[in-house]
């Protein structure tokens, strides 16, 4: 079962229901070496499920000082596809180790070009 590091509207019960259709377990997590910004959301249908104009973003710093808390879910393949269809273009999937050690998935800036392992998850 895939894992999902969520820092913004994923967290929101209302995105949750409205993306997979039930409210999501999850439990506090940190990404370390990340920063989080801000980006304005344009297409319509995810300000109207989200309620946002701007949504957060994560932006890869590489600096063990900077860190991003939220919550890493449990998740289906079918939700990641839906959550992959939820998100906007601004946005890529990416591999991560969490400060807990857990691998998860997590969207993160797509304009930044950073070398991930290609499928860290696919072993576990």
């Amino acid at each position: 079962m895939p894992k999902l590091f969520s820092y913004g509207t994923l967290q929101q019960e209302n995105v949750q229901l409205a993306t997979f259709g039930r409210r999501l377990a999850g439990q506090a997590d940190q990404l370390i070496g990340f920063i989080q910004t801000e980006i304005e959301i344009e297409d319509p249908e995810v300000v109207r499920t989200s309620g946002k104009t701007h949504h957060p973003m994560l932006v890869f710093t590489n600096h063990a000082a900077d860190h991003v808390n939220g919550t890493v879910f449990d998740i289906t393949d079918t939700e990641l596809a839906q959550a992959d269809a939820y998100e906007v273009d601004d946005y890529k999937r990416v591999a991560v180790t969490l400060a807990s050690g857990l691998q998860a998935w997590v969207y993160v800036d797509a304009k930044q070009t950073i070398s991930y392992d290609a499928d860290p998850l696919s072993h576990a």
